[in-house]
Order: structure tokens, then C-alpha cells, then sequence
């Protein structure tokens, strides 16, 4: 979904954002409770109070959607997993972790986790309310205990949906971890629990088309359909998220057994760091059309400079500054030998921030890895 997000916030030091598709869904959770749920569960009150009801239960629900996913992202957390953000969108949530787990365990606790927190707030939830029907509330108490059984209704319901076992679905993650522990192949595990998402999308997609045409045809109450719909929704969601796992996995396993070496561009050339950023852009930049370049004095890695660091610069002060008062300072993190993976290289990018790392062998430079070959290397290979 090419939409905008905005970040509302953050926690446990992760950037909280919600995606544009939101605002859609919480509008229509709204709707759906204050022109049916509320109405049926408390009769007599006013249209305004049912929408404002409708409008805080939708962001309780939301919450318990973000809270799930914190779930996930404090055990990812335990294992030194980065969390880039969390994101608010459609079907409900995702935490975009930045590297894949360290090991099957890892995997099974950090899918589990979501879960055991949705069930931890449904039990919550239902107890409140029990205990609210319990004391001599006023009449306008019964609301509470409304919304407290149906936040922990549907708290309990996310969390079993999401222990379907497909990927990539909680359940799913914890079915890849048991393949994983038994196959000790991480990609092969991804696709056969992408295939088992793959049935069950076609299973609810299925599913939801027998409410619809049973509701058509008679058979069953009309209110049937939108919930058909909703099944044919939703299993159209994760038979795409499970396909194009399918297809990820591919591109992972090739940049997984695609050494560095093969990939990297081989004709380095080093930039002083006492040449004018003038003399950069003439000589180099503009002359070779790279959009980077180690710098190096005495044979050593002194840091990277790239375009955009140069474009940092007034273009007055390009004659006056020098490489070394525009570069990036490189550091071991910067350097990695040939025969490391593409998939490791394409990590080391990812925390680092850096579009660009120098393959270094035997204290020598003899390369560079971009983001843009590895790009041209999936164009080249894509067949």
C-alpha cells in the first residue's frame, strides 16, 4: 500500500506510526458498533453517545493491536533483533524487525509472545468485567461491562487467529521454527510454512464465499455475508502475504549463497582526504558517475564519501572544504571481507545506515558493495 504514515509516538524506544489504511478501518470499526453492536448490547441511548462509545472502543481495540506487537518486539528486543517501527495499518499491525532471529527458539518465543499478550489482556478484560457486573454500578455503569467483554472478545480472538500455522501468521512463525529446528534450513523452513498460509488463505477465502452464497441463496441469515466477506478479505490477505514470502525466499536464498566477491565492484579507487570537495566532484564524481568512494591515506580506511554528503555542502564553500571535513569516519562495522553473503553485507547495511561498505582483504581495500549492484545483480538474476 503506497500511502502515507505518520508516527504518533514511541515505545519501548521503537517509533510507533500509523498507516493512512487505518483511518479507514477505525471509522468502520466505529460505524459497526455504533449502529449495531451498541445499540443491541445497550438499548435506550442517544445516536451521539453510541458513536463516541464506538469511537473509544475501536481505539481500545487498536491499542490491544499495538500492544501485541510490543509483545513481539520486547522478546526480538531480548535477542539483540532491532526494531525499526511498529505500523498501525489495515489488518491490524507489524513490527518490521531488521534482522531474522538468531535461531529456531528465538523465532518460536518472539512469534509466541504476541499471542500470550493478547490472551493476558482478554483475560484482563473479562475479569474487569465480571467484577464490574458484580458491584452495584449506576446505570450508566453497564457500559463498561459492555466494553469490557468485548475487548476481551476480541483480544482472545487475535490471538488465536493469529496461531493460525501460516506464515506468516504467528502460528506460522512458530511452525517455521519447528521446521527450522528439524531441517536446519532457515529458507526451506520460510517456504513450507509460507505453503501451509497459503492453504489456509484459500481455506478462509473459501470459508467466507460459502457465507456469501449461502446468504444470497437463502440459506442462511443475510448478516452472513458481511462476515463472508470479511473471511474472503482476510484470506486474500494472507494467501499474498504468504505467496510473495514464497518469492522473498527466493531472492534470500540467492543472495544467501552469492558471495560478496562476485558481486562487488572490483575497480576501487580511493579519494584523498585533503582534496577539495571541489576537486572530488570534477575529478570523480562527476568523471565516473560512482555515487561514492572510500577514502584512504597511507594505505588505510579513513571513512566514505557520497554524494549526498557533498550535496550537505553550500556549493560557495566547495572550493575551501576538504574530503576529510565532509567524509563519513569509517569504522570496523564499514569493513567486510569477500566471502561473506550478499545477505550478510545487505544486514551490516541495514544497522549501519550506510548504502555502501568496503571489502577489505588482507588490511587492503579490492572493493566496494552497493545497494545498487545488489539491485542490478536480482535484475540480472531475477529468472
Amino acid at each position: 500500500m503506497n500511502l502515507p504514515a505518520w508516527e504518533i509516538g514511541r515505545a519501548l524506544g521503537i517509533p510507533i506510526r500509523v498507516h493512512a489504511s487505518w483511518f479507514f478501518v477505525f471509522v468502520f470499526v466505529t460505524w459497526t458498533l455504533a449502529t449495531g453492536y451498541l445499540p443491541e448490547a445497550l438499548p435506550g441511548l442517544s445516536g451521539s453517545r453510541y458513536w463516541g462509545m464506538g469511537a473509544i472502543a475501536a481505539l481500545l481495540l487498536f491499542l490491544s493491536v499495538l500492544l501485541h506487537e510490543l509483545g513481539h518486539s520486547y522478546v526480538a528486543l531480548r535477542y539483540r533483533i532491532p526494531i525499526g517501527q511498529i505500523t498501525l495499518f489495515l489488518f491490524g499491525g507489524v513490527a518490521h524487525m531488521r534482522k531474522e532471529p538468531p535461531s529456531p527458539l528465538a523465532e518460536f518465543l518472539i512469534a509466541l509472545a504476541g499471542p500470550a499478550v493478547s490472551f493476558a489482556l482478554g483475560a484482563f478484560c473479562f475479569g474487569a468485567a465480571v467484577a464490574a457486573e458484580a458491584l452495584p454500578l449506576p446505570s450508566g455503569g453497564r457500559g463498561f461491562v459492555v466494553l469490557g467483554g468485548l475487548l476481551g472478545f476480541n483480544n482472545v480472538v487475535l490471538g488465536l487467529f493469529n496461531l493460525i500455522p501460516g506464515f506468516p501468521l504467528d502460528g506460522g512463525r512458530a511452525l517455521r521454527a519447528g521446521l527450522w529446528a528439524w531441517s536446519k534450513n532457515f529458507h526451506r523452513a520460510t517456504s513450507q510454512a509460507a505453503f501451509v498460509g497459503l492453504g489456509f488463505g484459500l481455506l478462509l477465502g473459501a470459508a467466507g464465499a460459502a457465507l456469501v452464497g449461502g446468504a444470497i441463496a437463502g440459506v442462511l441469515d443475510h448478516s452472513t455475508a458481511s462476515n463472508g466477506g470479511w473471511l474472503i478479505f482476510i484470506g486474500a490477505f494472507l494467501f499474498g502475504a504468504a505467496w510473495n514470502t514464497r518469492r522473498q525466499v527466493a531472492i534470500r536464498s540467492a543472495l544467501a549463497s552469492t558471495a560478496v566477491r562476485d558481486v562487488m565492484i572490483r575497480a576501487v579507487v580511493s579519494v584523498p582526504p585533503d582534496l577539495t570537495v571541489q576537486a572530488v566532484v570534477d575529478d570523480f564524481f562527476i568523471a565516473s558517475g560512482y555515487g561514492g568512494f572510500p577514502v584512504s591515506e597511507d594505505g588505510r580506511i579513513l571513512g566514505l564519501v557520497a554524494v549526498e554528503d557533498v550535496q550537505a555542502v553550500p556549493q560557495t564553500l566547495w572550493a575551501w572544504r576538504t574530503v576529510r571535513d565532509v567524509m563519513r569516519p569509517a569504522s570496523p562495522d564499514h569493513l567486510i571481507p569477500p566471502d561473506w553473503s550478499i545477505m550478510q553485507a545487505m544486514e551490516r547495511m541495514v544497522l549501519t545506515g550506510w548504502d555502501r561498505l568496503v571489502v577489505v582483504e588482507a588490511g587492503q581495500p579490492v572493493g566496494l558493495i552497493t545497494r545498487s549492484a545488489v539491485a542490478q545483480f536480482l535484475q540480472l538474476h531475477k529468472a
